[in-house]
């Protein structure tokens, strides 16, 4: 059995160890983070989000103890624990940190063989591969690919609906805006950010951000005209991608969703599926899909066609992390 760590305890690291556990899909040997234990065993018993674990969360001087599980918990403040020292295979980097290779790199200078990015790289030379599932996860190759990213929640949401449009009706350019949850990369209040943007009330503005998705998108289809940005707005998760296409041969709005009815139910089942009905985002959070097919709002105006995906931009994410945790484990 190959040794699992988690760097990182934050909204991603959190979510991926619950998933991990509950869909018994891997127990990590070890979790590292930079605050104290008890107060992570709290956070992790109890989510604004998502509400009591199901299981028992409890701590001693070793660790954590989730149920019958012991996991050792490794104070990083000090920086990247000795993961050779524990063992260690593969490192599930949640830190934010790692999106440089510098700064992957340094958990294999501490003897892991692994590392798994939860972020999208800055660019293909701060990774060796950036593999999503349903999409190109085939493509790993042990020998080669020591550190893989798996993009952002933005670049799984919009990966699947393009993969389909791609291999079915082909794309020739685009343009995304997704409405995403406030992040801990804002402020509560207003105050002076490195980004101007930020600096005003994450839970009291729409504010205008960047995406790091086209980007991760282009690392995988490098001929894709497909651009975008994002708005952040007052909610706590959940999110949409509106992508609007010009398609290389003609569709209407039905073929379109039966497209996407198709996927659902065949290649891309359990990582896209398809809403018939109207609803708002309170449907979506805590979903495990990737991206969830708004059908109502499929349309086409001339040869411009509009899909829109909703995700949770937390719990969708961290499924397909623990997916592609488990996958490459067994691979190694």
């Amino acid at each position: 059995m190959k040794k699992i760590a988690i760097y990182g305890l934050g909204r991603i690291g959190r979510q991926l160890l619950r998933i991990g556990l509950d869909r018994d899909i891997f127990v990590p040997s070890a979790v590292a983070d930079v605050k104290d234990l008890k107060t992570l065993t709290a956070l992790f018993s109890v989510d604004t989000n998502y509400g009591h674990w199901k299981g028992k969360a409890a701590s001693n001087d070793n660790g954590f103890v989730l149920n019958d599980h012991e996991i050792a918990y490794v104070d990083s403040a000090a920086g990247v624990p000795d993961w050779g020292a524990l063992g260690v295979d593969l490192v599930v980097d949640c830190s934010g940190r790692a999106t440089k290779r510098e700064g992957a790199q340094a958990h294999l200078d501490k003897g892991a063989k692994y590392v798994l990015v939860s972020a999208p790289s800055k660019s293909l030379t701060d990774c060796d591969a950036v593999l999503l599932k349903g999409i190109n996860l085939d493509h790993f190759d042990a020998e080669k690919h020591h550190i893989v990213s798996m993009g952002s929640c933005t670049t799984n949401a919009l990966a699947a609906p393009i993969k389909v449009i791609r291999e079915t009706f082909g794309i020739e350019y685009g343009l995304f805006s997704t409405v995403h949850s406030y992040t801990n990369s804002q402020s509560l209040t207003d105050q002076p950010m490195k980004d101007r943007r930020d600096s005003w009330a994450a839970a009291e503005n729409i504010i205008p951000s960047s995406s790091g998705a086209a980007k991760a998108l282009q690392f995988i289809w490098s001929d894709l005209k497909v651009t975008g940005k994002a708005y952040r707005v007052p909610t706590r998760t959940g999110s949409i991608a509106e992508l609007n296409l010009i398609t290389t041969r003609p569709c209407t709005v039905e073929e379109v969703n039966e497209a996407f009815r198709k996927a659902a139910q065949g290649e891309l089942h359990g990582v896209l599926d398809v809403l018939e009905e109207e609803w708002s985002s309170a449907r979506i959070v805590g979903d495990t899909h990737s991206a969830l097919m708004d059908l109502p709002l499929t349309f086409k105006q001339g040869d411009l066609l509009s899909i829109a995906s909703w995700y949770d931009n937390e719990w969708g994410f961290s499924n397909r992390l623990a997916e592609v945790t488990q996958f490459i484990a067994s691979k190694i």
